[in-house]
């Protein structure tokens, strides 16, 4: 019988105290120096002895992954027309020299077969012309299967998916908006093997959740690869628009074949579908909850704040203080005086008009003193208070299938999630900060997790959809920090209030991901700098001794928050996956970079920083060397000594490439960059290999997200195992795929289906985009023999 899970985190608590080592190098910190801190939980040492090696998966039941069709493609190049398709998993038998093997392919042109093809999954036809139509069937065991579906040439190497741009808006203060498309996923909506393309919307004035100024609407569109717009989501002015808001997951989740969305939702989100010659059909908003409706709740609600709204909100709060439970409980000051720093002088309970003293006193005296950047006089188009929902959508025609209230609720507008108590006063930033993914917890059938916030408290929830009702799986909260003062205080860093939780704080990324770190066969969460098992529980959450130069030298602080994180088999020459970050924390946190052992959260090897290092990557940019290499990014002026590094901590230099998106581009698998950095302007995005320079330029097209500079997606949505470009047209009048034409002889499965790759596609589009990795190691120096065997039901 397993002891509770208390009993467990207290064990695994005391053996990480235990092996925490010093630091003994700088600025690459010693390779023990990472281990579970304080906080972490239950230790997995005792199980692995019973686990089989991580590419033993395929003697496992396997995930229910999607029924794809072949995925052909045709493209038009000075050399003839480029084929390329799917080998699927369940078309595997074992490995080669050169790749999986099982099916081979006849390839047919206008009817008569030209060749067969053993070693891959792509042809180069030189007699082919843009009037060909080509059909591709497998071969096995010398018996020819079904033929796949016909396809013609793109006139050149991309095809553009024409998109149906929202109309112009103008937001209540007066300020014209536009929009242009954003972030991509993909999912087989009706069952077809063919994927649909889910496109976001985003409003030329979507914010970042700290700063000021109302919004347009977001809209989520589901389209046909020939352009036909299945149905849009308008999420209503009750959902904020910007990168950390809307985090939509299109999978499917119960098992029918056809994939479904599922997102966060308000008041005034409505599903508009339309028919075959693009006209609206109908219009529906979302289903209420009776308790909103008898509450008083309407979709024609609007709870955006204009400056004014915002004043009075912050006096009503100021007229209940002597009510608010942290007060009553004496852990906040009882007189909003003392928690100013001035002297006593209204009676409580606060008249209305002394609140509204007080709240003047805030707005103009006491927080623009704390920083310049808190003009609160000008805090305007936030969405503080009203009800929240998560709805889940049929993907092929939009029904809404179930409404629920979103857990956890805000709460408040940030005062209990630290968002006064700094010196910058950002009223609903760390308490709208949300991620999404999909996750295999039970290693066959696919989750849905939703979380919210990472600064300070930090919470998931985990939900099953059975096709008919939402059940909750597990749910994790840190709680929130204590504070003394929430309006003079530091939050991060500091421990929640829930036992089990508790230091989760301040460990999460903008994005997270999922994969199996402990090889059970059942996936994980990669919470930024922790880990939540399949089973909800905390698995570790890293920490590490900071070094002597840093503010808080010699104590065991948390690896912290950050920016990007990458999960996959960077080492193939160490057991299991690694975790590869980089970190803002500067001189509180003990690195600014660091690769970790994923099924433990120990720091193989680092580096301190001292500054927040806010982009990082990895790939297999140098062939000549084993493994993935890392990098990350570093001010120029920083003596620091950042750059690129090996899987095995050997430093390469500081000429490192770009951290926008990676690509697997190449024949020989190595990895390429997608550069498109926008400051003041707009950038063409390009595919770029360290050794032979730019491979692609994309004319005609942008990247997404200024300083992010991402495509809407990079992801292996058809054709073979190689990564598809997805960028929008400079106008948005399209989504132009770009697909690579360079023949490979390496003979891999489609990478839609292994579960991790599938899973990090379906997350791609959360709040700060980060590339997605396969569950074994895939790699210039591939070793095919260790490569799963997919087993798809």
């Amino acid at each position: 019988m397993r002891p509770p899970s208390s009993i467990r985190r207290a064990l695994a608590t005391g053996l990480a105290t235990l092996l925490c080592l010093p630091l003994t190098a700088l600025p690459s910190i010693a390779d023990t120096a990472g281990t579970p801190g304080a906080g972490a939980a239950k230790s997995t040492s005792a199980s692995k002895s019973s686990k089989a090696p991580h590419a033993s998966g395929r003697h496992r039941p396997g995930p229910r992954l999607e029924q794809l069709d072949r995925g052909l493609v045709a493209a038009s190049t000075g050399e003839g027309v480029f084929l390329s398709w799917r080998l699927l998993g369940d078309e595997v038998a074992g490995h080669g020299p050169n790749g999986m093997t099982g099916a081979t392919f006849r390839v047919y042109r206008d009817g008569r077969p030209i060749a067969t093809v053993t070693d891959s999954t792509n042809y180069k036809d030189a007699r082919g012309t843009a009037r060909s139509e080509y059909r591709v069937a497998p071969i096995v065991k010398g018996r020819e299967g079904r033929k796949s579906d016909s396809a013609t040439p793109w006139l050149k190497t991309f095809y553009d998916l024409p998109l149906k741009k929202p109309a112009d808006g103008v937001t209540p203060a007066g300020e014209a908006y536009t929009y242009a498309a954003n972030d991509l996923s993909v999912g087989d909506v009706d069952g077809d093997g063919r994927y649909e393309y889910v496109v976001k919307w985003d409003p030329s004035n979507s914010k970042d959740v700290s700063q000021r100024g109302y919004t347009g609407n977001t809209y989520v569109d589901t389209y046909e690869l020939d352009g036909t717009l299945r149905w849009r989501l308008d999420l209503g002015v009750n959902i904020r628009s910007g990168a950390h808001y809307t985090q939509f997951l299109v999978y499917d989740l119960d098992g029918d074949g056809r994939s479904e969305m599922m997102l966060k939702t308000a008041p005034g989100t409505k599903i508009i579908r339309y028919g075959g010659r693009g006209q609206v059909v109908s219009e529906r908003y979302v289903t209420m909850p009776r308790a909103d409706v008898k509450a008083g709740y309407a979709n024609t609600d609007d709870y955006r704040k204009s400056a004014a709204d915002y004043f009075d909100h912050v006096a009503a709060m100021f007229e209940k203080w002597h009510e608010h439970p942290e007060v009553v409980a004496g852990r906040w000051p009882a007189t909003l005086e003392a928690a100013f720093g001035i002297a006593p002088k209204y009676r409580y309970p606060l008249s209305h008009a002394d609140a509204v003293e007080l709240a003047t006193y805030f707005v103009d005296v006491y927080a623009p003193a704390r920083s310049g950047n808190n003009r609160l006089r000008e805090f305007a188009g936030f969405v503080l208070t009203g009800p929240e929902y998560l709805s889940v959508f049929e993907g092929a025609t939009g029904r809404e299938l179930q409404t629920i209230p979103y857990k956890p609720g805000r709460g408040d507008d940030g005062l209990l999630w630290g968002d006064y108590a700094m010196a910058r006063v950002e009223p609903g930033n760390r308490v709208d900060r949300f991620l999404s993914s999909v996750a295999y917890l039970d290693g066959r059938r696919p989750s849905a997790i939703f979380a919210r916030g990472y600064y300070t408290r930090t919470t998931l929830v985990a939900y099953d959809w059975d096709g008919r009702r939402l059940k909750e799986r597990w749910y994790v909260d840190s709680g929130h920090v204590p504070m003394a003062n929430p309006f003079n205080a530091s939050p991060h860093g500091v421990d929640g209030s829930d036992p089990e939780y508790a230091s989760l704080t301040t460990q999460g990324f903008h994005s997270m991901s999922v994969a199996d770190v402990d090889d059970d066969g059942r996936q994980e969460i990669v919470y930024g700098s922790a880990t939540i098992d399949d089973d909800g529980d905390l698995l570790y959450s890293s920490f590490a001794q900071a070094p002597p130069q840093s503010n808080v030298p010699g104590q065991n602080v948390r690896l912290g928050h950050g920016d990007a994180m990458h999960v996959g088999d960077i080492d193939p020459a160490r057991p299991g996956l690694e975790i590869w970050t980089v970190h803002e924390g500067g001189a509180w946190a003990p690195y600014g970079w660091a690769l970790r052992e994923a099924a433990t959260g120990k720091v193989i090897h680092g580096g301190y920083s001292g500054v927040d290092t806010g982009r990082g990557m990895a790939g297999d940019v140098d062939p000549a060397v084993p493994g993935l290499e890392t990098w990350s990014s570093m001010p120029p002026d920083q003596a620091i000594q950042a750059g690129l590094w090996s899987a095995r901590g050997e430093y390469l230099g500081r000429d490192a490439p770009g951290t926008n998106m990676s690509i697997r581009w190449a024949a020989d698998m190595t990895t390429q960059i997608v550069n498109g950095t926008a400051t003041t302007e707009l950038q063409t995005p390009t595919i770029d290999d360290r050794r032979r320079g730019t491979l692609l330029t994309a004319e005609g097209t942008l990247t997404n997200n200024w300083t992010k500079g991402n495509p809407g997606l990079v992801a292996d949505v058809f054709g073979d195992w190689r990564e598809e470009l997805l960028v929008r047209t400079a106008d948005s009048s399209a989504v132009r795929m770009y697909v690579s034409t360079e023949l490979t002889d390496r003979k891999l499965y489609t990478l839609m289906h292994d579960p991790q790759y599938r899973v990090d596609v379906a997350r791609q589009q959360t709040a700060y985009n980060q590339p997605a990795y396969p569950s074994f190691y895939l790699g210039s120096d591939i070793d095919w023999s260790k490569v799963p065997v997919p087993s798809i039901r």
